[in-house]
């Protein structure tokens, strides 16, 4: 148990209304016994239309959490799925950055505070707090320049 919380990127790609030979090619998947996944059609293809992947997780980072409640869930904390602008994303590397670049306990509190949570891990501002950030940045700052939209979702 414990706070989880995902970044996601879809990327639309439209097969639905493509001509056969404009379609994204998609493989049949598979698990790892060889069992095929639920995707019916003789042509997988025209049933795709978003491909989404998973780009970005953290674990108790309840400030990183925070961070998105109130930029991005407009502080509603439900567990929802919520589109994240790329600018967005940007913000929040830079703000990691500064934070990183400085080490001032006091800005870290003001800027990107912890927050108390059920099962949100701890809420000092230690190396484990740091290292938040550090991962965050090296997480998020490579998705600045990809297409495609991102979301993100939490759960405990």
């Amino acid at each position: 148990m414990g706070l989880d919380m995902y970044l996601k990127k879809e990327t639309y790609v439209g097969n639905e209304y493509r001509k056969p030979e404009q379609r994204v090619k998609v493989i049949q998947p598979v698990n790892e016994d060889g069992v095929y996944f639920p995707i019916k059609g003789k042509i997988i293809e025209e049933r795709i239309s978003t491909i989404t992947e998973n780009v970005a997780y953290w674990r108790k980072d309840n400030a990183i959490h925070q961070w998105f409640v109130k930029n991005i869930q407009g502080g509603v904390d439900d567990c929802g799925k919520y589109y994240v602008p790329t600018e967005e994303l940007e913000n929040l590397v830079n703000l990691c950055e500064e934070l990183l670049i400085n080490r001032d306990l006091e800005l870290a509190k003001e800027k990107l505070p912890t927050q108390e949570g059920f099962f949100f891990g701890g809420i000092e501002y230690d190396e484990y707090y740091w290292n938040s950030l550090e991962e965050t940045v090296k997480m998020l700052k490579p998705l600045i320049e990809e297409e495609g939209d991102f979301y993100y979702q939490s759960s405990w």
